[in-house]
């Protein structure tokens, strides 16, 4: 496999990329699409090889390949022949797309449930084979889609079991989808996870550092895939596309994500340019966030935009910059924030970063700017987007006045708007971390000295005692690992 992969590396630097991706889908498609079954082995080695020239020569060439797979898919399944084996072939490729890292789940998902829509015997065939094949994985990576999956299934096969002469094979997918939701892979037979787990650790050690370390799986949907041709390809860099509200708009049809500002009022690019939004990336997205009907809307149009690395992190600073920048605090982009953490890890940390400049400049901050920082800083710890960790870059032993000031509005907020038993998932997440002990002492240290010595003089004396029992719950939770690690 490295001999080969770095001669077809070589091929790709040399010839033209467009011959190199047609010539290479031709031959693993006639060698993996056959009418027979194809050995599962075999074929995980073929889309291995597919998976590291994908992350060592560039994304397109997984996406070329994947577009050829799904749209052949498309094609055979809707003239399907029951004794046929290549629909199979075809699924089972997308599977291993996946296992392999060269796609995102979105695609296996919709495919899942177009199988359960349609809900014939070959369905419920090509439905055993994607679970048992990454069944577990797609439990790993979204849980709830796949037991709105399995729950759609088991009313299909409650309401139209009957029809079917083989009601074996309908209890099989059932018992296999049961197996998946309890996460009990004994009652799945010859399911093996070995081979696939072999393969992937050949596929580190292939793919060049450099590469590895970002994240190159396609996230497209089955219809993005099957519309490619028509609107265009949002996830190849370059290649130009005509969003979806423009699909039948033929003026607009060589609109790219890079050019987004043309799609905009002149009053819009007017307010950017008085935001210092001084780069297409920083205007598009703040265009994005002013434009967008609601956080959702504003979600899937930034990962829309297909920005990666620093271009990425802009999406962040430009959304604390906005939020910052309100006259009254907008949850807006609290709530846009937790999703985009909830989203990918690379957000949670870019958020991280940007916060802690946000602690270093605390004192230059206007009350307004100061007010929303402690709001949304708030609603992301109590939405656990965030754990208290970020507070270890404030010094607890030099503290002053704005940092007293914001850790008081902060851990007050924090513990008079959630619940006991919130706040114990909320402080136990930072117990039992060696490296966050100075950050344990000082929150302890900080509650007992500077917030609770207030409480009496400044609040009533319900929400003091409650402010108190908090207080001590919290505490309690920082030391819960602590004293289990002494015991």
């Amino acid at each position: 496999m490295a001999s080969i992969s770095s001669q077809l590396e070589e091929l790709y630097m040399n010839t033209s990329r467009k011959d190199m991706n047609d010539t290479l889908t031709d031959i693993l498609l006639a060698a993996c699409v056959t009418p027979a079954l194809m050995p599962e082995r075999l074929l995980m080695e073929h889309i291995l090889l597919v998976s590291v020239l994908h992350y060592s020569v560039g994304l397109e060439v997984g996406a070329h390949f994947l577009e050829t797979v799904v749209r052949q898919f498309d094609r055979i399944y809707s003239e399907l022949d029951g004794t046929d084996k290549e629909c199979d072939n075809l699924v089972s490729i997308i599977a291993h797309l996946y296992n392999f890292h060269v796609v995102h789940a979105v695609l296996v998902f919709d495919i899942l449930k177009k199988l359960v829509t349609s809900f014939s015997s070959k369905d419920i065939e090509l439905l055993l084979l994607v679970l048992k094949t990454v069944g577990f994985a797609l439990r790993k990576d979204d849980p709830i889609a796949l037991k709105e999956l399995i729950s759609e299934a088991q009313r299909k096969a409650s309401a139209e079991g009957e029809q079917f002469q083989d009601q074996t094979r309908i209890r099989f997918m059932l018992e296999t989808m049961m197996a998946l939701k309890n996460n009990d892979m004994r009652k799945i037979p010859g399911y093996d996870p070995e081979p696939v787990e072999k393969l992937r650790k050949l596929q580190r050690t292939l793919i060049h550092s450099s590469a590895g370390s970002s994240d190159m799986k396609l996230r497209v949907s089955l219809d993005n895939l099957l519309e490619a041709e028509r609107v265009g390809r949002w996830w190849i860099v370059g290649s130009s596309w005509s969003g979806a509200p423009m699909i039948d708009d033929q003026g607009n049809k060589t609109t790219t994500p890079s050019t987004k500002g043309e799609q905009y009022s002149a009053k819009m690019l007017e307010l950017a340019r008085k935001q210092r939004m001084n780069t297409d990336v920083r205007r598009n997205i703040f265009c994005v966030l002013m434009s967008s009907e609601d956080f959702l809307d504003a979600y899937e149009k930034l990962l829309r935009l297909g920005l990666k690395d620093q271009q990425e992190r802009e999406i962040v600073h430009v959304l604390m910059d906005c939020c910052l920048q309100e006259k009254m605090f907008n949850r807006f982009y609290a709530v846009l924030a937790e999703k985009l953490c909830s989203h990918d890890r690379r957000f949670q940390m870019t958020f991280q970063f940007s916060l802690w400049d946000k602690f270093r400049d605390l004192a230059n901050l206007s009350n307004r700017s100061f007010s929303n920082l402690v709001q949304l800083v708030t609603h992301l710890l109590h939405r656990k987007s965030l754990s208290l960790s970020i507070l270890k870059a404030i010094e607890f032993g030099e503290l002053d006045k704005p940092k007293v000031k914001f850790l008081k509005q902060i851990l007050s907020k924090l513990l008079k708007e959630t619940e006991p038993e919130d706040l114990v998932n909320i402080f136990g997440r930072i117990s039992g971390i060696p490296k966050l002990g100075m950050l344990r002492e000082g929150l302890k240290l900080f509650i007992s000295h500077f917030l609770l010595r207030t409480v009496n003089t400044q609040e009533p004396p319900e929400q003091a005692k409650v402010l108190k029992d908090r207080a001590e719950v919290a505490t309690k939770a920082m030391e819960a690992r602590d004293a289990k690690i002494k015991l």
